[in-house]
Parts: C-alpha cells; sequence; structure tokens
C-alpha cells in the first residue's frame, strides 16, 4: 500500500465520530480540571478512579462511561449535562469548519437562523453556556 493511500486512511480515521467524542470530551474534562488550578491525583481521588485512568480519559484514550463522567463531573462540580453541551458545541464547530455544514443542518433538524451554536439553542440571552452542577 501507498504512503498516500496510508495518509489519507489515517487523516479519515482521525476524523471518526468515537474518537472525535471521546478527545473532545477529555479535553473539556482538562480545561475544565485546569481552569479550577486542581491536579489530576485530587479530581482522581474525589471521583473515585485511577490517577492513569483519569489521564488516559482526558487524553482521549479510555472511553468513559456515562457513570465515570458523571463522577468525573461531580469531583469537579460541574454538571454532566453542561459538560455534553460544551463538548457538543465544540464538535458542531469542528463539524462546520471541516466540512462547511453540519449534520444537524443538513438533515434539517437546527433552523438556519439558529445554527451559530448549539449552545444558544433554547437558552435566553442571559442564561449561562455552561454553569455549576445542579442539585439532585
Amino acid at each position: 500500500m501507498s504512503n498516500s493511500a496510508l495518509g489519507s486512511r489515517s487523516a479519515r480515521s482521525q476524523l471518526r465520530p468515537a474518537s472525535l467524542l471521546r478527545r473532545q470530551l477529555g479535553a473539556a474534562l482538562r480545561r475544565r480540571r485546569e481552569s479550577q488550578r486542581r491536579t489530576l491525583r485530587e479530581v482522581a481521588s474525589l471521583a473515585g478512579v485511577s490517577l492513569g485512568y483519569l489521564s488516559e480519559v482526558e487524553r482521549g484514550v479510555k472511553e468513559a462511561s456515562s457513570e465515570l463522567l458523571s463522577a468525573i463531573c461531580r469531583a469537579l462540580d460541574i454538571g454532566l449535562a453542561d459538560l455534553l453541551v460544551e463538548v457538543a458545541d465544540a464538535l458542531y464547530r469542528l463539524e462546520i469548519a471541516t466540512s462547511g455544514v453540519p449534520s444537524a443542518l443538513s438533515i434539517g433538524l437546527v433552523p438556519v437562523e439558529d445554527a451559530t451554536s448549539l449552545t444558544t439553542l433554547g437558552r435566553t440571552a442571559d442564561a449561562p453556556t455552561c454553569g455549576p452542577a445542579r442539585a439532585a
């Protein structure tokens, strides 16, 4: 197989939805942790996971279960839904940047006039995009 064929396969594999989601979730968790000036060790301990596993989740190497994501969000004092909205917005922006047309627009789920950002959908102008964890 030629190098150009390997290169294009590698480029396509980097944009696979599962690995892209995993990387975006990890990046969002790391941003939140670092913005709070907290260590991997501290958050891992509070979430009840190993430091190594949390590191792999943040790097997008490991796929976190919903239970693990919830535990990490609790440790960071952020809402799971807020994290998912942040990640969905990042994926949406990446989709626009790479293809020019996000899938939600291409199948008519989001009206074009509302498509500037997923985080604006269903929110008032003064509502925060991501906020603190909500009480259960």
